[in-house]
């Protein structure tokens, strides 16, 4: 028995009676076709089994219909906000038709010169953005558009996103000491994250210390790992050399949870002896006990709107340089 032959797309346009190219602007949604020959076009698909050639898409189109998301995965990095921008972005590539190739190893800019050099896609997103980059020099360079979740300290020539994290330690500062607390605090993402120098903590902190300097207020700042432990330790000593914080900003997603129960565990109650801050995703704060007034971090937003420039640079459509979403905050019961 000889091997059945493979559906063609020239099959599915004698089928449903019409030509190839309507058959190919269906399936690509690149031009509108009424809806009656729609539907047999797809019918004529379900009817003969019909699944498009990837490679054949590819190659007609000069794309290879997958970006890359570069997620190095490093120390300090919160795995389930992560994913959130991950998934978001795979969901937002679909709509594109594009596939999502994910970079989990730590391979700086010899990773992305890899990836470039083997045609395997037409784009990169690129995560864990540091405030000098050792990527930023490369994805200048590179033929293949480029889009930064995070802002580098020189972003000329890069295409970057993010949420304006320097306005939201801004906006936690300026809630707390609106409601009269006259010493704050700001436990920040563990040690490594600040080593590294990633752009998020650093703006977040800078935009924290610089508010508090504005209204003349006391403010410290520690950085906090993320076990009960560790987190109960950096409590402890904050409140041992900085009695009189009665306002804190927590920008550490894991260590939430552990900060609500170290506090408990000194005798503070929460917001009648310190209120409490947290720039992180609604769930999480929504989850805690109690419910924290909270900047959210809007992974979902900033991954779509991520995609959707890569993509109008790959259609060659002019983008801005950056792209900062503005902070909002949520009032609940912990301030």
């Amino acid at each position: 028995m000889s091997p059945a032959r493979t559906v063609t797309i020239a099959d599915v346009a004698r089928h449903a009676g019409v030509a190839v190219s309507t058959v190919s602007y269906v399936l690509s949604g690149k031009r509108a076709i009424s809806a009656t020959t729609r539907q047999r076009v797809l019918d004529s698909v379900r009817a003969l089994d019909y699944h498009p050639n990837a490679g054949a898409r590819a190659l007609a189109s000069k794309r290879a219909k997958v970006i890359a998301l570069v997620l190095p995965l490093r120390a300090g990095m919160n795995l389930p906000v992560l994913m959130q921008f991950a998934v978001s972005v795979v969901t937002t590539a679909r709509q594109y038709d594009h596939d999502v190739l994910l970079m989990t190893a730590d391979e700086g800019p010899d990773g992305l010169r890899r990836v470039a050099a083997s045609s395997l896609v037409d784009g990169l997103l690129v995560m864990d953005v540091e405030l000098h980059d050792p990527r930023g020099p490369l994805l200048r360079q590179l033929g293949e558009p480029s889009v930064l979740i995070g802002f580098p300290a020189d972003r000329d020539g890069l295409t970057c996103i993010d949420l304006d994290f320097a306005r939201a330690g801004a906006l936690c500062a300026d809630h707390l000491i609106g409601a009269g607390h006259r010493e704050i605090a700001l436990l920040g993402a563990p040690s490594v994250v600040y080593e590294r120098g990633t752009g998020y903590a650093g703006r977040t902190l800078a935009g924290f210390t610089e508010a508090a300097a504005r209204h003349g207020v006391p403010a410290a700042v520690r950085p906090c790992e993320e076990s009960f432990d560790a987190v109960c330790s950096a409590v402890r000593d904050l409140l041992g050399a900085h009695p009189g914080t009665t306002g804190l900003v927590v920008h550490n997603e894991a260590a939430v949870g552990h900060v609500l129960g170290a506090l408990r565990m000194l005798g503070r109650r929460v917001p009648q002896d310190v209120s409490v801050v947290a720039i992180c995703p609604d769930d999480v704060a929504e989850r805690a006990g109690p419910p924290l007034t909270s900047v959210l971090v809007p992974a979902e937003d900033v991954g779509r709107q991520a995609v959707k420039l890569l993509m109008a640079k790959l259609d060659g459509e002019s983008v801005p340089q950056s792209t900062l979403l503005q902070p909002r905050l949520t009032i609940r019961e912990s301030a």
